[in-house]
């Protein structure tokens, strides 16, 4: 059966040069990071190479990259320890970020009875800026803004230099889920004044199960793992070399490849964009998914017209034809919820309809994507 993979946003197939170095970190490279003698040594080099790695690309210094497991504890970490140790009152979200961020942040309401608000959307889901401006200047408060550059499910892209401006203002730290970005963009912390971000290996070629996060120097965090003194103190636990050594591996060569393999994504979804037009006259595009600007290059959300009886077996006919696709975020696809996204922008009619997220990578073709067409638009 011919198989096509269109859900990189959910996870990306590992590169092979990532494979190569992970082996052999594993087979020669096992002494523990903490020991002192020629192993551990050997150990630790390597972790400390990477992170000076990520922080030269980034523009950060060395000691303000902490590795975790992915995304989701690097939010967890950085909202938490900026209640707990930052002084935080208040915090300013919007309700279509990641769970890792909308539902930690409702843990904090609970456990520290912080303030929580939520910034009003625009119709096509990007944040209201004028109201974020107000939220900021309602009062004294300590507040965290915990916005997104990339939303992972209809791709629009925050204004991150406006948000982080406006931040630093009115004294506001400023948090950015940046899972989606983080080996798709360029960045530079020295030009925007971003107080944490995070990352995840396996949205860029990487391993699954590891991470990091940014936090800028001098934030005054403790850690919330005890234990040893990893991670200067920042995270306790043995740190897995090898994944360590598959993220810096497949960090350095999307950011080395970054200029070629973005123009080449971004010619599949304008290429999927015309045929899904053409095949299918009455699709509509979720978000701002079909605007160069306003959205990534990796992954475009659709609005089929059919009925919402049709509509239960779609993504069942299309793993059936061996299409992989997401009807939302993976985190929630599972858990028989629809898309909290998609519930705050479409009109009633539209969430009735199944909405798909298509994202693509350096590994697809222009003839998957005639393929999935086709199936598409037999099933429709």
């Amino acid at each position: 059966m011919k198989t096509v993979y269109f859900d990189s946003a959910a996870t990306t197939q590992v590169r092979d040069e990532v494979i190569k170095d992970m082996q052999e970190v594993l087979a020669s490279q096992y002494g523990n990071p903490s020991s002192t003698h020629a192993f551990g040594r050997a150990s630790k080099s390597i972790i400390e190479t990477a992170r000076k790695t990520i922080a030269k690309q980034l523009h950060a210094l060395p000691q303000e990259i902490i590795f975790t497991s992915g995304g989701t504890e690097a939010d967890n970490m950085i909202l938490r320890c900026a209640v707990r140790d930052g002084n935080v009152t208040t915090i300013i979200t919007s309700p279509i970020e990641h769970h890792a961020v909308l539902h930690t942040v409702e843990e904090l309401r609970n456990e520290y009875n912080v303030t929580v608000e939520y910034v009003k959307l625009q119709s096509c889901g990007t944040p209201d800026y004028e109201d974020l401006e107000r939220l900021l200047a309602a009062n004294d408060e300590r507040k965290l803004v915990s916005l997104m550059h990339i939303n992972n499910e209809i791709g629009n892209i925050l204004d991150i230099d406006k948000v982080a401006n406006l931040c630093k203002a009115n004294n506001a730290l400023f948090h950015s889920d940046t899972v989606q970005s983080i080996g798709h963009f360029d960045w530079d912390v020295e030009k925007t004044p971003i107080d944490f971000m995070t990352a995840a290996a396996h949205k860029f070629h990487g391993p699954k199960g590891i991470g990091f996060a940014y936090i800028r120097k001098n934030s005054n965090f403790k850690p919330l793992i005890f234990g040893g003194s990893q991670e200067r103190g920042h995270r306790a636990g043995t740190e897995p070399v090898h994944n360590i050594k598959g993220l810096e591996t497949a960090f350095k060569l999307a950011y080395e490849n970054l200029e070629e393999e973005s123009a080449y994504v971004q010619s599949l979804k304008d290429y999927f964009k015309t045929a899904i037009k053409k095949a299918i006259p009455e699709v509509k595009f979720n978000g701002n998914c079909d605007d160069k600007v306003k959205s990534t290059y990796t992954l475009i959300n659709v609005c089929l017209p059919m009925s919402p009886e049709k509509a239960l077996t779609l993504q069942f006919q299309l793993d059936l034809k061996g299409i992989a696709c997401s009807k939302g975020s993976a985190c929630q696809s599972g858990s028989g919820k629809g898309s909290h996204v998609l519930a705050q922008i479409l009109e009633e009619e539209d969430i009735q309809k199944p909405s798909i997220r298509f994202s693509f990578c350096r590994y697809n073709t222009k003839e998957e994507i005639d393929y999935t067409i086709d199936v598409l638009k037999e099933f429709v």
